[in-house]
């Protein structure tokens, strides 16, 4: 029996690695959003952190940590709201990333799907040529055998 071959069966081998290579994407994004994302939660536990130091501080000394808070308040939030910015980027191009990889992985199960169907058509068609050659080679051999009687 001849083996099995499926005409589309270097478009099935590119979409899965461009499905790997998606994912891939997928992955380093979401490093990069989780790795943003400690970073707000960091500078926020840090300036709560500094602002509780500041309210156990005595009157005189909580005066000048107070100014000099205030004086990189301004500092902290833009680097805050850079970040929230980037995080909000990121986000955006997760979604679209993930929405590839559901697209790409969709056509290739669908592509899959189509393979297995052809192989049983496949497996069906040699099933019955053999069962054919069979029935030739039985009816050969019988006639083979009543022609010698």
């Amino acid at each position: 029996m001849k083996r099995f071959a499926w005409r589309l069966q270097k478009v099935l081998d590119i979409k899965s690695k461009q499905e790997q290579l998606k994912r891939n994407e997928l992955f380093r994004i979401a490093e990069q959003l989780a790795v943003q994302r400690d970073e707000l939660l960091m500078r926020r536990r840090i300036l709560q952190d500094l602002v509780t130091e500041i309210q156990g501080q005595g009157s005189l000394t909580r005066l000048n940590a107070q100014e000099f808070f205030l004086r990189h308040a301004a500092a902290d939030d833009e680097q805050m709201g850079r970040l929230r910015e980037e995080i909000a980027a990121l986000e955006v191009r997760h979604q679209k990333k993930t929405a590839e990889v559901l697209a790409v992985r969709r056509f290739k199960e669908g592509l899959e799907r189509l393979r297995e169907q052809a192989k049983e058509q496949y497996i069906r068609e040699q099933e019955k040529m053999e069962q054919k050659e069979s029935d030739e080679r039985t009816a050969i051999a019988f006639a083979h055998n009543e022609s010698s009687v």
